[in-house]
């Protein structure tokens, strides 16, 4: 069960948007508690009562950081929940909501400052310093990144704390939880549509568990990064995260990521125009573009040319659903301006550079050596170098690339030139392979 209070004893007030009459779920916990949402406690009364840390749920969230400005000043008792919901550590505060305010850009509003003021650079770090959890939903674009510019607490990814910690390439959060909490998550809901109403207890187990392993998780990867002394391995990967160009991509100009069977100019400029399509309509439904269309599925749409919902029936991966509905025609319609574009406007094929003889070869031992600097160090291959830097390694005097930096280079780099140069060569002893001075 649970207590409602507000400042005044006034029934609460609902925003519409944030109550949507149709939904189920939202209705029955509106009439669960209606009586005391329409006649709620006086905050004063309530504390008067006393807080405790005895009520492991009690808590104070601030839904828009405005109010420390504008409202939270003028009352005492706010100020004096507050303070206790700060030293027991039982809050944390959105930075805006739905509208921009006077120090912060929502990303449902229009933009009055390009993202956050210096006062709210200022706000943002007191709250850091004060271990207060800084909630950026709703937060602009240009807020979210300046916000991260801003925050002297990293950002924590634990998929490249795994991969660091030696967990694999990639592993899955449920690979993590089975191996760290020894828990299985039941992911049948992993697809799910979470739009429908109401939801199934599979759906409700499965947003559960997305959360509740999570910190354990967290806490075992920073001791394994502690013990190891590789938490600066992961906090250099994990800065990049911070980078906005990393999710500034030009929709134009990612038909260069996806790769085709001896191109031509004119397939180009169709795969140029589908794959634009594609990624504005999955950043428009906020889902990943390859649950929109896989890249198989583009490559042989742009070498195949469809005119018609039955013939992107044919396309493997492409399903019946897909070609003769919206999606389809959007399709279709991409596929018929990359056909009309005049010859001279089409895009021409990457010209790779032929490989160096031998290459493939040296490419191979190289990958060998790599397996085996990365079990022997407990991390993920991947995070150490990937195949255009091996590439680079065998075909280039001296390349600029990760590989041969940091601490990359002190476990893998400095072998990779020593193996490439001749003064290292791999044996094998039965089935164990060994590094030997050539």
């Amino acid at each position: 069960d649970i207590d409602i209070a507000t400042l005044s004893g006034d029934p609460v007030k609902f925003e519409v948007w944030a109550f949507p009459k149709e939904d189920e779920a939202v209705n029955a916990i509106y009439k669960k508690y209606e009586s005391k949402i329409r006649s709620p406690l006086n905050l004063q009364d309530l504390w008067a009562n006393g807080f405790t840390t005895d009520t492991p749920s009690l808590g104070v969230f601030i839904p828009g950081g405005h109010g420390v400005l504008n409202d939270v000043p003028q009352s005492k008792l706010v100020g004096d929940v507050l303070r206790w919901a700060h030293d027991n550590r039982r809050y944390y505060m959105t930075l805006c909501h739905g509208a921009s305010h006077s120090w912060c850009d929502s990303s449902t509003d229009e933009p009055r400052h390009g993202g956050i003021t210096d006062f709210g650079r200022e706000v943002i770090g007191a709250m850091e310093r004060l271990g207060v959890v800084v909630d950026l939903a709703h937060v602009s674009e240009d807020a979210f990144f300046q916000t991260l510019e801003v925050a002297e607490k990293p950002v924590f990814d634990t998929q490249i704390a795994a991969m660091v910690s030696g967990y694999g390439d990639q592993p899955a959060y449920a690979t993590l939880v089975q191996k760290i909490v020894g828990v299985m998550i039941d992911k049948r809901s992993q697809m799910t549509d979470w739009s429908l109403r109401p939801l199934t207890d599979h759906q409700v187990e499965y947003a559960i568990g997305d959360v509740t392993h999570l910190i354990k998780v967290y806490n075992r990867l920073t001791a394994d990064l502690e013990s190891s002394g590789r938490t600066n391995w992961a906090q250099e990967e994990m800065g990049h995260l911070r980078d906005r160009g990393l999710y500034d991509l030009n929709p134009r100009e990612l038909w260069r990521r996806v790769r085709l069977r001896r191109p031509t100019r004119r397939a180009l400029a169709v795969l140029r125009e589908i794959t634009e399509w594609r990624e504005v309509s999955a950043q428009r439904r906020n889902i990943p573009r390859g649950w929109v269309c896989r890249d198989e599925a583009l490559a042989e749409i742009a070498l195949n040319a469809p005119q018609t919902p039955t013939a992107l029936e044919r396309v493997r991966g492409i399903n019946e659903r897909f070609a003769h509905g919206r999606d389809g025609n959007a399709v279709l319609d991409a596929v018929q301006v990359g056909m009309e574009l005049p010859d001279d406007q089409c895009p021409d094929p990457e010209k790779g550079r032929p490989p160096l003889k031998g290459h493939e070869t040296l490419v191979a031992l190289l990958q060998a050596l790599l397996k085996l600097r990365c079990d022997e160090n407990g991390i993920a291959a991947q995070l150490v170098a990937n195949r255009r830097e091996l590439d680079r390694i065998a075909t280039e005097d001296d390349p600029d690339i990760r590989t041969l930096t940091s601490w990359r280079r002190e476990i893998y780099g400095n072998d990779a030139l020593a193996l490439k140069r001749g003064e290292i060569a791999l044996t094998a002893d039965g089935l164990t392979v060994r590094v030997v001075t050539a």
